[in-house]
């Protein structure tokens, strides 16, 4: 996987010029429950790429991504954590209770596990939690060693993987066929890149302090870090180099 995760990364770099902040965080031997805000379906790939540079770390994703055959094998192999999408409309109503057992069960077992307490991409410059409640479940029950990194990601929003242009979360296999066209349209190298930032935060104690007070301040205590820097505007990049930027404006 490391391997792997190496090409990722370079493929990656193609496109996004990545800055990160703290991730020596990482490096510490205990168990750590990753909660990322959500920008765009291509960042658990920015996201994964980078912790596996320090550690090895369990996915928790909807079981539509299993269905996609390069992805499923990968997932596989990342012994990755499959639940039921229910924003789909899938009415499974014991989703809940698998993650925050599967989850457990990991982080005893001394894994690192990525969850996204939003559930979904962002529909706007910044993340809402809404009424979402598997990483608060989860914060109230953790084993006593676990620490908790939160990871503020930012410079997706207006990409192609995110919401910006039409308001609604794009296909990922058209998608990742458009990012390699324009890579390769590009002459490979000469992409124009997005700067995306990602900043690691150590929130153990804070993080179950909130919890324990309640869902609603737990959520809040998590938007606050996410959003911090205020809304973000969407940043439309051009995707070829020999074409001018073009102001395109975010769908109401």
């Amino acid at each position: 996987m490391n391997l792997l995760a190496t090409i990722c990364r370079f493929l990656l770099s193609l496109r996004y010029r990545i800055v990160i902040n703290e991730s020596d965080l990482m490096n510490s031997s205990s168990p750590k429950l990753i909660l990322p805000n959500h920008q765009a379906l291509v960042d658990p790939l920015i996201i994964f790429s980078q912790i596996y540079r320090h550690a090895a770390a369990v996915p928790v994703v909807t079981e539509s991504y299993f269905k996609i055959p390069v992805a499923k094998n990968l997932l596989k192999r990342l012994g990755a954590v499959s639940v039921s999408d229910l924003s789909a409309g899938n009415r499974d109503l014991t989703v809940l209770q698998t993650i925050v057992t599967n989850v457990i069960a990991a982080l005893k077992d001394n894994k690192n596990v990525v969850l996204y307490p939003s559930g979904q991409i962002a529909g706007q410059g910044y993340e809402k939690i809404f009424n979402k409640q598997s990483a608060w479940i989860i914060v109230k029950s953790l084993p006593d060693n676990t620490q908790i990194i939160g990871v503020r990601i930012r410079g997706l929003w207006g990409s192609m993987w995110s919401k910006a242009s039409s308001g609604k979360s794009p296909n990922f296999l058209l998608t990742l066929l458009k990012g390699i066209f324009f890579v390769a349209a590009n002459l490979i190298f000469f992409a124009p890149r997005r700067r995306v930032t990602l900043e690691f935060y150590d929130i153990t104690e804070e993080a179950k302090t909130k919890a324990h007070e309640s869902k609603l301040a737990f959520n809040n205590f998590l938007e606050e870090i996410y959003n911090q820097g205020g809304e973000e505007n969407p940043l439309f990049l051009r995707h070829f180099f020999y074409f001018q930027q073009r102001k395109r404006i975010h769908p109401n």
